[in-house]
């Protein structure tokens, strides 16, 4: 389906199920790319990669929808930017085919849903324990979307980690049959996470973010050394990282189990081990999110150390 310049714009059902005919009669796949819009060079990064999965035969979808069900707070669900011209914009340049953006109650038209997507014990830690219920509202609303795009092919940043694995647990789980793709966090010069909400910052708070990654990337380069050498490299940089109020900072395996907190120490895999480290933290007003991947080099007693002195 590729090859126009300006991706059609459906803002309905109906609307979407009929520019999608043609792909899915021909046997084309369908890639979708689900956002709130305000779209940067990360979100452009995973359209690419939709298009790269799917080829010119299929047909690359982007949702632009700020889902209420996701936000605790009024206000900044009011605050939340909507610019969808630019975001066409940046759609018809990374060769989307289709920007769906419905209204509200074309997603929700009863309203606010009865039945919703419980997302377990992981959407209780990390992002879960500052944002409650943030997560019941993101996994409805994707569930909704791929009901409605019925793709093939799922892109979500690595960004978003805690996120796209609950993403691929519900699709585990409820067997929807679509493949979730990760696309790796896509950076400015100075390593700060591309995200709509960077906007926010001032010039000196824009300086004062780009620390998360040097604390992460500290953390990553003593993880050969174990779980305590890893946190205590990351809280080193964080002490000298001036404006950056902490939320949390924890070394977790790949599918988010803290290994700084595990209940069961003694089963704990041997070295190596894939891991990813994981920051929240305010700067100014705006709270920012980020992590990178490890291999850490740790054993039971390498965390059994850290609990032991962290009590």
């Amino acid at each position: 389906m590729s090859g126009g310049t300006t991706p059609a714009l459906a803002a309905t059902r109906a609307a979407l199920a009929e520019v999608l005919a043609p792909v899915r009669s021909s046997g084309g796949r369908v890639a979708f790319v689900p956002t709130m819009g305000a779209l940067h060079d990360g979100h452009a990064g995973l359209v690419r990669l939709a298009r790269e999965v799917v080829g010119p035969d299929g047909a690359v979808v982007v949702s632009v929808f700020v889902n209420p069900l996701q936000f605790d707070d009024a206000a900044d669900l009011e605050r939340y930017p909507r610019t969808l011209d630019a975001d066409l914009a940046v759609c018809a340049r990374e060769g989307a085919d289709v920007v769906f953006a419905p209204a509200v109650d074309e997603v929700y038209p009863g309203g606010p849903p009865q039945v919703t997507v419980h997302p377990g014990p992981l959407a209780d830690v990390l992002e879960g324990a500052s944002r409650p219920g943030h997560f019941a509202g993101v996994l409805t609303v994707v569930a909704k979307l791929f009901g409605l795009v019925r793709p093939d092919v799922a892109v979500f940043g690595e960004k978003d980690y805690q996120q796209l694995t609950l993403v691929r647990r519900m699709v585990a789980d409820l067997c929807l049959g679509v493949e979730v793709v990760g696309a790796p966090t896509r950076r400015e010069a100075d390593g700060l996470a591309m995200s709509s909400r960077n906007r926010h910052l001032d010039a000196v708070e824009r300086e004062q973010a780009a620390a998360l990654h040097r604390v992460l990337a500290a953390a990553a380069g003593a993880a050969s050394q174990g779980v305590p050498a890893a946190l205590a490299a990351a809280r080193a940089e964080l002490r000298e990282a001036h404006g950056v109020d902490l939320d949390y900072l924890a070394v977790t395996d790949v599918g988010l189990a803290d290994l700084t907190a595990t209940a069961s120490l003694d089963e704990l895999p041997t070295v190596p081990l894939e891991g990813r480290v994981l920051v929240a933290a305010r700067v100014g007003t705006t709270r920012l999110i980020d992590n990178l991947p490890l291999v850490l080099g740790t054993t039971a007693a390498d965390v059994r150390t850290t609990r032991e002195g962290d009590s």
